[in-house]
């Protein structure tokens, strides 16, 4: 089954619906979601991703109810996958960032960054769908241009199009803006 926005999106709402099965298919697709976005963000062992994984799950199993139903299922469970992270650094748990994370993690404000969101929320907006939804996988999700390419049902030259283009409009009504 092809994991993409839309079909966990559905998943999230039928599960907060009531479908119980809907909500088990949707905590089961977020395993392999999890474990790259971890994966690629620490170094350490295979126990480690999975312990953060599973307290990703409880997370989402436990906060669903603060899910917005208007807003992309991907930005608030990567949300809450990076909290969770964060949270393992701060324990001093086995596992380090990998190298360059430690200054985004630390940075001030890193936490509170709820109106920044909303600001690139608002920008992607602006964009055609496509390069919004690749821009938001590859940037914001942190999949790769593979993983974006498999999740979006397109090519990974298409995907390397969409967000480059998607980017330089979004530079031009930013700079635009200054002015």
């Amino acid at each position: 089954m092809r994991t993409d926005e839309d079909v966990l999106r559905g998943l999230m709402v039928d599960g907060l619906d009531g479908d119980a099965a809907a909500h088990a298919a949707l905590l089961r697709l977020l395993v392999p979601l999890l474990r790259g976005f971890y994966r690629r963000r620490v170094r350490g062992a295979d126990d480690d991703v999975e312990d953060l994984v599973q307290e990703t799950l409880i997370a989402v199993h436990t906060r669903r109810s603060t899910y917005d139903c208007d807003r992309a299922f991907t930005a608030w469970l990567f949300a809450i996958a990076r909290y969770k992270m964060i949270d393992q650094f701060r324990r001093g748990s086995r596992f380090q960032p990998l190298d360059g994370m430690e200054e985004e993690l630390a940075a001030d404000g890193f936490e509170d960054d709820v109106t920044a969101r909303l600001d690139v929320d608002e920008l992607l907006t602006t964009l055609p769908a496509k390069q919004s939804r690749m821009i938001r996988a590859t940037r914001i999700e942190g999949l790769s241009v593979a993983e974006a390419a498999r999740a979006g049902g397109i090519g990974e030259s298409d995907v390397k199009v969409s967000v480059h283009r998607g980017l330089k409009a979004l530079m031009a009504r930013v700079q635009g803006e200054r002015r």
